[in-house]
């Protein structure tokens, strides 16, 4: 069996390099967060993961490494993953798409029924002690249009059929000739996304972030959305217009929006998003549950099995789409 060598971009003492070494103890890996970590090893190492290292250091160990057959990011998203030498290598690619979007369908769940509901109203109440009834609103019968249908979409779509919403899902390809899926009911394709949106009582924005899906969702789509529409983003920040999101939100002219991702991470003090009271903000951790990180850990260790049993590895991207 060939001697495999793995490079791992991470802090040193990341916790997850001990159960790594655990799980692969037959396999030489090398881990740090400098180039000069690598400096002996990197002619050597087939496997390049990262884990938690910059574009920059991706980037400078890759160029470093002359006998690759895989690299993996921990990351589903590669906006900072991907880098032209990468792009146009011969070198499989591998993410963490998969990993973390059950825990995705439930933020966007329970942002459709926070905004139903008004808990932010019920919270100021309770801390006020007001007894002030109010009617809310039904998820039940409310159609959710999803704008980026891979598996962080399709995680929402599972969840939100239960509760008796119409899915509604936005995708780059058309489905296939015969092909069915369980709980989108209509299918869109970019060029169609006006249509989806203005239909749509929740937008839930899931794409990954391309040169295609950068700002797609911007002013003529906050126009065409219902005064009543809530948006979820759990892709990435730059695929919506951040000037034209906080306009619509200042402005009323939608509902609301729940944000996990933002253009600059973490968000600066005084943008308007921490002061605008229709907005439910978290700081990037709705994937965050206490396993995440084993569970992203196991993926890879059950990803280099596969490889090196010679099989066919999960989540392959097309570098030159960017997922």
């Amino acid at each position: 069996m060939r001697q495999e060598t793995i490079l791992v971009l991470a802090e040193p003492h990341d916790p997850q390099l001990q159960r790594l070494a655990k799980k692969l103890a037959d396999v030489k890996i090398v881990a740090g967060n400098s180039a000069d970590t690598f400096a002996q090893q990197a002619a050597n190492a087939t496997v390049l993961c990262n884990w938690s290292g910059s574009l920059e250091l991706f980037r400078k160990v890759f160029a470093m490494c002359l006998k690759l057959r895989w690299v993996h990011s921990r990351s589903a998203g590669l906006d900072q993953a991907l880098f032209p030498e990468l792009i146009l290598s011969a070198v499989p690619l591998t993410n963490g798409s998969g990993v973390f979007s059950p825990s995705l369908g439930e933020f966007a769940l329970g942002a459709i029924l926070y905004f139903a509901k008004d808990f932010r109203r019920l919270i100021q109440n309770q801390m006020a002690q007001n007894w002030e009834p109010f009617d809310v609103t039904m998820a039940e019968g409310k159609t959710v249009g999803i704008v980026g249908y891979g598996d962080i979409g399709k995680a929402v779509a599972a969840r939100a059929r239960p509760l008796g919403m119409q899915v509604l899902a936005l995708k780059r390809n058309a489905p296939e000739r015969g092909e069915t899926d369980p709980h989108a009911e209509q299918f869109f394709g970019p060029a169609q996304r006006i249509e989806m949106i203005s239909r749509s009582d929740y937008i839930v924005v899931a794409a990954p972030l391309t040169a295609e899906t950068r700002g797609m969702i911007g002013e003529a789509e906050f126009a065409a959305m219902k005064p009543t529409a809530v948006v979820i983003n759990v892709g990435r920040g730059p695929v919506i217009g951040e000037k034209a999101l906080v306009r619509a939100l200042s402005e009323r002219r939608i509902k609301g929006a729940a944000l996990d991702v933002f253009d600059h991470e973490p968000l600066p003090a005084g943008h308007p998003f921490y002061s605008l009271e229709n907005v439910l903000l978290s700081p990037h951790c709705a994937d965050h549950t206490p396993d995440w990180l084993d569970n992203a850990t196991d993926f890879f260790v059950e990803q280099f099995e596969r490889y090196r049993k010679g099989e066919a590895l999960w989540n392959v991207v097309d570098k030159k789409l960017g997922y």
